[in-house]
């Protein structure tokens, strides 16, 4: 059975709340992105809205009991990655196995330096792939407008 992310505190396992964003100029997007995902991770109006439409298309008429797979948050993250850096699995499989902030976003990434979690190659493209062009929209439109309500103008008075 598939959960929206593991609850469960693990012993050296880094948290999404506490993840440092570089913010040097030239970081590129993929600090950018973290920074939104962490702020949708942490804000439960917006990862609820995100969790909603994961789960209407990937838990859809599965049943409750099973073998777990990857969490929804995981493939959520990395198919933001994805979109965002416009990169192949064999690209994404290396990041997700290989860059700390993409794996302390994910919620994988372990302060100790053992017991790392690895995905297969296989195991990325066959969860990633769960999310049709629909959906990947769907979960567009609410980071867009998760984006509007963050960095909208402050109301401002006409000059006189």
């Amino acid at each position: 059975m598939r959960k929206r992310f593991e609850q469960q505190y693990v012993l050296g396992r880094l948290l999404i709340e506490e993840t440092e964003i570089p913010t040097q100029k030239r970081s590129g997007a993929l600090p950018a992105l973290c920074a939104a995902l962490k702020e949708i991770f942490t804000i439960y109006e917006w990862n609820e809205k995100i969790f909603r439409v994961l789960e209407d298309k990937i838990l859809e008429g599965k049943k409750k009991t099973g073998r777990p797979g990857m969490d929804l948050w995981q493939i959520f993250v990395l198919s933001q990655v994805r979109l965002c850096q416009n990169i192949s699995y064999d690209e994404l499989h290396h990041l997700a196995n290989y860059d700390s902030l993409i794996r302390q976003i994910m919620g994988i990434e372990s302060g100790f330096g053992y017991s790392k979690y690895q995905f297969s190659y296989q195991n990325i493209i066959d969860n990633i792939s769960l999310l049709d062009d629909k959906t990947v929209s769907e979960l567009n439109d609410i980071i867009v407008e998760f984006g509007h309500s963050v960095f909208k103008k402050k109301n401002r008075q006409p000059c006189t």
